[in-house]
């Protein structure tokens, strides 16, 4: 590239950073725009599986690889299938030297990639208000706290509710049928030794009729618990449910869940702390938009989906590598994203056609053999 094109990333998520991270090493110039007011501003959430052919090889191209390693659990490749009985209908153990798919806590990740970058590459607490298109192809940003600015090139690695779409796109996410409702433990296998053991060292998934408990191990002895089922998102305004009550909503939960082994009932039962409720939504298949010079999508913001394809993070850290080695190799900013978008789109598009499939066979009415039939067929 033979000029310094002004770039712009808004938003400091997984997608965001891998791409800052390349571009720096191609000696191109970013900066990053994030609404959180610092780093550790807001929890991350739960663990990630980085797979080999997508989020390792957006680690490789950041130079990460061997970062991540250090940091990666491959001892959470463990994956367990459950009735609602309790009876295991399938584990897959990892072997010792497994890495097809090692867990990383999110926080590790990004506290992997955010201190990969230039000082001051991050602006912090700078939550993107408007974007104006000047005409030729530049864009005029503007924040709710620090001046406007004007890029040839915005990137929106801004989330599912991204700001950045809406000039390229009239997709918006809809609610896909499924809630989640999270909770957990700490000091797991000290406090809750028969819940470590029936969640082991990787991810369990128990489904039957429309419903599932789903427990992932994360590092420091924690475990995240989703209790999934499908009916409104308004489900607890309907039930008379407060959901700033934990007490009521582990109540309704436990009787939603009713009939249940009681060693899974335990997930709900003896949880610690509070609920989050957490609808979970996608954007339409294929979401795709007309090449607009000096905007471009990545990660959720581009195509957004539910977790059962285990895609979404290293979707989002590919798109960041190859949109960013893509402008490494091109003179023009505006050739280099066509080629990126012209990859990208159709990929995020199977992806997601793969998660749709993935959430109709995990929570569904003859659930779990959809899923034993797909863990069968893949492993």
């Amino acid at each position: 590239m033979t000029t310094t094109p002004r770039i712009a990333i808004i938003g400091g998520g997984p997608g965001g950073l891998t791409c800052a991270r390349v571009l720096q090493r191609h000696g191109i110039a970013v900066t990053v725009f994030d609404r959180d007011a610092y780093a550790e501003d807001r929890p991350q959430g739960g663990t990630l599986d980085m797979h080999e052919a997508t989020g390792q090889a957006a680690l490789r191209a950041a130079g990460l690889d061997k970062e991540f390693f250090a940091l990666a659990r491959p001892e959470g490749q463990e994956m367990r299938l459950l009735d609602h009985a309790a009876t295991v209908l399938f584990r897959h153990a990892p072997e010792a030297d497994e890495q097809g798919s090692p867990e990383i806590d999110r926080g590790e990740l990004r506290r992997l990639l955010l201190d990969s970058l230039a000082p001051g590459t991050v602006r912090w607490g700078r939550y993107l208000r408007t974007l104006h298109p000047l005409g030729d192809g530049t864009h005029r940003a503007e924040f709710d706290d620090g001046p406007a600015e004007t890029f040839d090139l915005v990137i929106g690695a801004d989330g599912a509710w991204s700001r950045v779409r809406p000039l390229l796109s009239d997709g918006s996410p809809h609610y896909a049928g499924v809630t989640f409702v999270e909770t957990g433990f700490d000091d797991v296998d000290a406090r809750h030794p028969a819940v470590a053991r029936l969640v082991g060292d990787g991810s369990m998934m128990a489904a039957h009729r429309n419903k599932a408990l789903i427990a992932q191990r994360n590092g420091l002895a924690r475990i995240r618990v989703y209790a999934a089922f499908r009916g409104s998102r308004d489900w607890a305004l309907e039930h008379g449910v407060d959901l700033a009550e934990p007490e009521a909503v582990r109540a309704a939960l436990l009787e939603r869940f009713a009939g249940w082994d009681d060693r899974l009932l335990a997930l709900l039962r003896e949880s610690d702390g509070g609920f989050v409720n957490r609808p979970l939504y996608a954007l339409p298949v294929p979401h795709t938009w007309t090449h607009t010079p000096g905007l471009t999508l990545l990660g959720d913001a581009a195509h957004l989906m539910t977790p059962f394809s285990g895609m979404g993070a290293n979707l989002a850290m590919l798109d960041g590598s190859e949109l960013a080695r893509s402008l490494g190799r091109h003179d023009d900013v505006d050739e280099a994203v066509r080629a990126y978008e012209a990859t990208m789109l159709p990929r995020a598009a199977r992806a997601a056609e793969a998660a749709a499939r993935g959430l109709d066979n995990a929570i569904a009415p003859d659930a779990p053999q959809g899923s034993l039939r797909h863990l069968r067929t893949f492993r």
